[in-house]
């Protein structure tokens, strides 16, 4: 068996042969897409109004919306927000509203407090405006007495 020397020449030479003469460049994959979680959808609402805030307020919902591959920031997507809080339950049409992004793909919008349903403090969060596809998110916080709660989505165009 002939032994080769393993250096930096060799392996342009082997690599070179190997794909035909083609040396490419690497490649980012990019922003991979949000995937819909289970139970996203439970006590979902088509249509819930976009409003300024939900019931009397006092807990964060934030996040960001941007298209899967270039991660660019989507402006003026809608995002329906729902949960168990203080002052109803998640199927309650009162504790369903929704509320569109910033310029920078951002969404803000304040709620009453989230409590615990079935042992999780968890809230639900929906895309489901057409010219991406519909993600159905429900993130479960880190304690109950959190105060803010900060979901990304990252939509793949229809």
């Amino acid at each position: 068996m002939t032994a080769f020397p393993l250096d930096r020449r060799t392996l342009l030479v082997g690599a070179t042969a190997a794909t035909g003469g083609l040396i490419l460049p690497a490649q980012a994959k990019g922003l991979e897409p949000t995937p819909t979680m289970r139970g996203g959808s439970n006590n979902y609402r088509p249509g819930a109004p976009i409003v300024q805030r939900i019931g009397g307020g006092g807990f964060w919902m934030t996040g960001t919306v941007r298209r899967a591959g270039d991660g660019a920031a989507l402006a003026g997507q809608r995002i329906q927000i729902w949960a168990h809080t203080t002052e109803g339950h998640e199927r309650d049409p009162h504790s369903h509203g929704a509320t569109l992004t910033d310029e920078n793909g951002n969404f803000r919008l304040e709620m009453p407090q989230i409590v615990p349903a079935f042992g999780q403090p968890h809230a639900h969060l929906a895309y489901d405006s057409g010219n991406f596809e519909t993600v159905f998110l429900r993130p479960i916080m880190d304690s109950a007495s959190d105060k803010t709660l900060n979901v990304d989505f990252v939509l793949v165009p229809v």
